[in-house]
């Protein structure tokens, strides 16, 4: 099943609506504005909270939370030695971990589970600037769990740049 993003489009604040590949409204990306650190909630079409995405403070490497239920699901941190400059570990609460590899900036970057494939995340069929496609490519995958993902490591990927780009040359 492909998701449709439309990430900061038209959007107050850090919200967007993410729609299944018949247009239906899947899921809504809420930004919690004015919190002293990142904070999104990932909903249903209903507005029921599926998954909370939240930055962590004070850690030595840069790392988002997935919660679900107010308990910790998962914690995404940029992988530490790799050849890839955009390559991020994602480690569930049972020890499960998920590698995020690509070009993450570009929108073009893959989701697996020791070396298969469960989501690809691509722009390339589209031509508006921010919107790209999750690709969730097994059907017993948890679709909200990887569009969780896509998002969280976007955001830390443009963060990183961000905070490169301010500091003095």
């Amino acid at each position: 099943m492909k998701y449709l993003v439309r990430d900061k489009m038209l959007a107050i604040g850090d919200d967007y609506r993410i729609e299944d590949e018949d247009g239906r409204h899947a899921f809504l990306v809420d930004g919690k504005a004015l919190r002293f650190r990142d904070m999104l909630e990932l909903k249903d079409p209903d507005g029921r909270i599926l998954i909370t995405l939240r930055e962590k403070l004070f850690g030595l490497r840069d790392a988002m939370t997935l919660e679900r239920d107010e308990q910790r699901l998962a914690v995404i941190r940029r992988k530490r030695f790799s050849l890839l400059r955009n390559h991020f570990r994602v480690t569930l609460v049972e020890g499960t971990e998920l590698d995020v590899s690509g070009r993450i900036l570009d929108r073009e970057f893959k989701v697996e589970y020791d070396g298969e494939l469960l989501a690809l995340v691509s722009r390339q069929w589209y031509r508006v600037r921010e919107t790209y496609a999750v690709d969730v490519v097994r059907e017993d995958a948890d679709a909200a769990l990887l569009v969780a993902v896509a998002v969280c490591v976007i955001r830390m990927a443009e963060k990183e740049r961000e905070d490169a780009a301010a500091l003095p040359a």
